[in-house]
């Protein structure tokens, strides 16, 4: 019997549709509550301008709520609620379809006329986050009005950016956050990624060196951009993080700027008093060459780079723990598709 087509299409069709009106209900009640939040906020702040009030407001808000509600209520994601209702006063005036993060964007863009139509067309359009974002950041707004053939403009960024996809919302860490859900680190990494992460994490705690575990896919957050560092250690005898980030594919300055972006972090937010400068490490995991950077803090001395050799692992171990695990993985993988291979020629002959 074959599948009518229409009858697949109709109901295609109707998951679609339920998938989205799940997407746009779970985001929007976010964004609900969070400019309800701003506006308590902004209320309660009243005609009090100082600064030391409102701020120590948002720090004694930010320690109740995320005791009882988890860390999504950070005071700098409590300043983007208060200034979200001072920007958009007008609930009715919001978009069921847009989430937070998308308002959270919408927010950096400072011309008030600029950022209702940023608001309109994204409504309208349906853009995804990254979509928005790359509008944004690439003046669309400006070069719309100053383009006289506009429909080009328009189109342009659904070749360059992909659209909004259900499936996105369980990707989105401020979603599980407000849903009080944990992170999944299966959601951000792929499998080569997920297998050489888990060898180097045991490679590190059985190297006896002074490496305890911290966490993996440690999510920090810049301006409503994620980032994950793979791994984190807290090496005792040093006395300082190690953070670790692989790489599928060539190493690139990029990627090295990017770890020095986690250290700078690290030394500012996160040292503890006594602490020595954090470490970063950045591997390569090419199946051509495997590389191995380290990347100091900036208050970083000679003395610690000279002591630090002595307990961390080498270049030359680290290199050689992601090689041979790629070969072990590339040996699996061979083996598994010639079972596979062998199923199939076993099915052919019956």
């Amino acid at each position: 019997m074959t599948l009518n087509k229409d009858i697949y299409e109709d109901i295609k069709r109707i998951l679609e549709k339920t998938r989205a009106k799940a997407y746009s209900a779970v985001n929007f009640a976010m964004v609900e509550a969070y400019w309800n939040i701003g506006k308590l906020i902004v209320e309660k702040q009243g005609g009090d301008q100082r600064a030391d009030y409102g701020s120590n407001l948002l720090k004694k808000l930010s320690k109740k709520l995320s005791e009882e509600f988890g860390k999504g209520y950070t005071v700098t994601n409590l300043s983007y609620m208060r200034q979200f209702y001072l920007s958009f006063p007008n609930y009715h005036a919001l978009r069921d379809n847009l989430s937070w993060t998308h308002y959270r964007n919408l927010l950096k863009v400072e011309n008030e006329k600029a950022r209702q139509f940023y608001l309109e067309e994204c409504s309208k359009a349906n853009w995804s986050t990254r979509q928005l974002e790359r509008q944004i950041n690439s003046f669309f707004y400006e070069r719309l009005l100053s383009s006289k053939n506009k429909e080009p403009v328009r189109n342009e960024i659904l070749l360059l950016e992909k659209g909004k996809i259900p499936e996105d919302i369980i990707r989105d860490p401020y979603v599980l956050e407000f849903l009080g859900l944990e992170h999944t680190t299966s959601l951000f990494e792929k499998d080569l990624e997920q297998a050489l992460i888990d060898h180097l994490q045991k490679f590190l705690l059985e190297l006896g060196r002074g490496f305890s575990f911290v966490a993996r896919q440690k999510r920090i957050t810049f301006d409503g951009r994620h980032f994950f560092i793979d791994l984190v250690f807290y090496n005792y005898i040093l006395k300082c993080f190690v953070l670790i980030d692989l790489k599928i594919g060539d190493l690139t300055h990029q990627d090295l700027g990017q770890m020095q972006m986690y250290v700078n972090y690290y030394t500012r937010e996160m040292k503890n008093e006594g602490d020595n400068p954090p470490i970063g490490i950045v591997m390569c995991a090419d199946k051509s060459d495997s590389i191995v950077k380290y990347t100091l803090s900036e208050e970083n001395n000679q003395i610690f780079a000279s002591k630090y050799k002595l307990y961390l692992p080498t270049e030359d171990e680290l290199r050689r723990e992601i090689e041979s695990e790629c070969e072990l993985l590339e040996r699996e993988k061979r083996l598994l598709n010639s079972k596979k291979n062998d199923k199939k020629s076993q099915k052919g002959e019956d």
